[in-house]
């Protein structure tokens, strides 16, 4: 996914994890640990719709590399994994794609975009199911002991790294799935100048990784995103009690 060395990577989940740590309480590693199946669900689902998306549009290579699944081990990166547990943004394994392969009637910067596009929103429909079944639980009482409030947790959890996840690589800047879908709507000449100046573009988000300006931009945007899946979810609801 990313074209410099991932030794800087490595370095900054270093820190994020020596950061979370030292200020380790129980109530933190116990969110943490609740969160961590949010995170295998989140990736899984981000990368196989990548993955189904262009098997439909006619590229076979996502299926003969064994990603057309739902198997956690096909599709979590660790650096990905480690960075959204601790930071709160991270991603998958890229799935690789042949543009050649893809069905000739339609543009390939479309194609691109449709295969760009699904991962994103696979992961604001999981976020959405896993809300109205947190919702739901609350609505109808099943919240009843220790157990099913733990349950509802993780699946609140859940939700939340899905729009996260969706948020996060709609961020228009290489390598994340948002450029593609830029792509496809920039005329001809624009599009040629963002291809030529992709280095930058990497750059510009590796600064945002480094300052924290990434969690900055995401974090309204998400809290968003929730709220208002929170206040749809919710009034549909109300309309059953």
């Amino acid at each position: 996914m990313f074209g410099f060395d991932k030794r800087f990577i490595y370095v900054i989940i270093a820190i994020l994890a020596i950061s979370f740590l030292a200020t380790m309480t129980g109530e933190k590693l116990l969110g943490l640990v609740l969160t961590i199946p949010g995170v295998l669900i989140a990736m899984t689902f981000h990368e196989y719709a990548h993955a189904k998306a262009a098997d439909l549009l006619g590229d076979d290579t996502p299926r003969i590399q064994g990603r057309l699944n739902l198997n956690p081990f096909s599709h979590v990166d660790p650096i990905g994994f480690a960075l959204l547990l601790f930071a709160g943004f991270g991603w998958g394994r890229p799935v690789e794609i042949n543009p050649r392969n893809f069905n000739r009637n339609m543009e390939l910067t479309k194609a691109e975009a449709i295969v760009s596009v699904a991962g994103p929103g696979m992961n604001f429909i999981i976020a959405l199911l896993f809300m109205l079944t947190y919702v739901g639980m609350i609505s109808f009482g099943f919240v009843t002991n220790e157990l099913t409030f733990y349950i509802t947790q993780i699946i609140n959890y859940t939700a939340v790294v899905n729009i996260g996840l969706g948020v996060f690589n709609l961020i228009p800047l290489p390598p994340l799935d948002g450029s593609k879908i830029l792509m496809h709507f920039l005329p001809y000449n624009g599009r040629q100048w963002f291809e030529n100046n992709q280095m930058y573009f990497y750059i510009g988000f590796i600064i945002i990784f480094i300052t924290g300006l990434a969690g900055d931009i995401i974090s309204p945007l998400i809290n968003a995103v929730y709220s208002g899946y929170a206040f749809v979810v919710t009034n549909i609801f109300s309309l059953f009690i």
